[in-house]
């Protein structure tokens, strides 16, 4: 059935607030006075995420439950519901109320007045310690200055886009996902819509240190290859420097035989200084010949493992 709206919602062991989430979402989707669908997709919760979906499911039919076989992660997880959704517009949204859903009716007026996407952008950011707003800023500011395709500042993935987004992200199927990233690659008319981030409602975050290094480096090599040529240009440096360190060397030695003395520290420093950086460069290289093998497998993004509407099981 073709719907209006599609709201999109990756859980992971969200059992302190989803239940807040789908009664403040729903209460927003229905003084809209819109045909709407709640996409919730269950990324492998191991709490009891999934069954406080399924009973809420019961009263309200426009709930509709995606339960993935495994824990795939809150890019395919999104992909799942981005694909599944059958609506003239999708708004992507997290379960946790950082982003609040009384920000949709925004959305859809921007939407209407003929944007193609309208990406919420944060002015302000409660509840958060001061490395992670900085570390935030700085990846940002970083992907702006490594990568040749731009993304708007301290944004993240909630925000409305039309069906021909939606369309062609569908033709998009890499394995490492940065959906903002993708979202603004496609391109049409897009819009950024200021508001405050709010403190999260219960539980923790699903984004630790470790996720979001890896996170923002994921995101860096799907949309970079300076880092690749960043070391290109320090190897041409270092040649050209070597070239001139030589003709100093070999003319100080035609006036002056005696004026250098062999020493072991200088060339233990030297050998560390460059094998370091002939290792780091291999990483680098590395993480791109990674990418290039998982992509040629193939594989799907996410496998779904059963479907709930009004808490009726459909099997894919």
């Amino acid at each position: 059935m073709k719907r209006e709206l599609a709201v999109v919602t990756p859980c992971y062991n969200e059992e302190k607030v989803i239940g807040q989430f789908i009664v403040r979402t729903i209460h927003v989707l229905r003084n809209l006075k819109i045909s709407f669908e709640l996409i919730l997709v269950n990324d492998g919760s191991v709490d009891s995420t999934l069954e406080i979906m399924k009973d809420y499911s019961k009263d309200i039919p426009e709930i509709t439950i995606i339960d993935l076989s495994r824990n795939f992660g809150h890019q395919a997880a999104v992909t799942a519901g981005v694909d599944r959704a059958a609506s003239e517009g999708v708004v992507i949204i997290d379960a946790d109320l950082q982003d609040p859903p009384e920000i949709i009716p925004e959305m859809i007026e921007k939407w209407k007045e003929g944007y193609d996407v309208v990406y919420g952008q944060r002015r302000h950011r409660q509840g958060e310690t001061f490395f992670k707003k900085l570390s935030a800023k700085l990846f940002y500011r970083l992907f702006q200055l490594f990568t040749d395709h731009k993304i708007p500042l301290d944004t993240g993935d909630f925000r409305l886009i039309d069906k021909k987004v939606v369309e062609q992200l569908k033709k998009l199927r890499e394995s490492h996902r940065f959906l903002r990233g993708l979202i603004s690659w496609v391109g049409f008319k897009q819009y950024p819509l200021l508001y405050d981030r709010h403190s999260r409602v219960a539980g923790e975050t699903h984004y630790p240190f470790k996720k979001m290094l890896l996170f923002s480096l994921d995101a860096l090599i799907s949309f970079s290859i300076i880092p690749l040529r960043f070391f290109s240009i320090l190897g041409a440096i270092t040649i050209l420097g070597t070239i001139v360190i030589v003709f100093i060397i070999l003319v100080v030695r035609i006036f002056d035989p005696e004026y250098f003395i062999p020493g072991f520290s200088a060339t233990i420093i030297l050998i560390l200084i460059f094998g370091g950086l002939q290792l780091f460069a291999t990483g680098i290289i590395g993480e791109y010949i990674g990418r290039i093998y998982e992509e040629s497998k193939r594989r799907p993004l996410y496998i779904i493992g059963s479907i709930f509407q009004s808490n009726k099981e459909y099997k894919e």
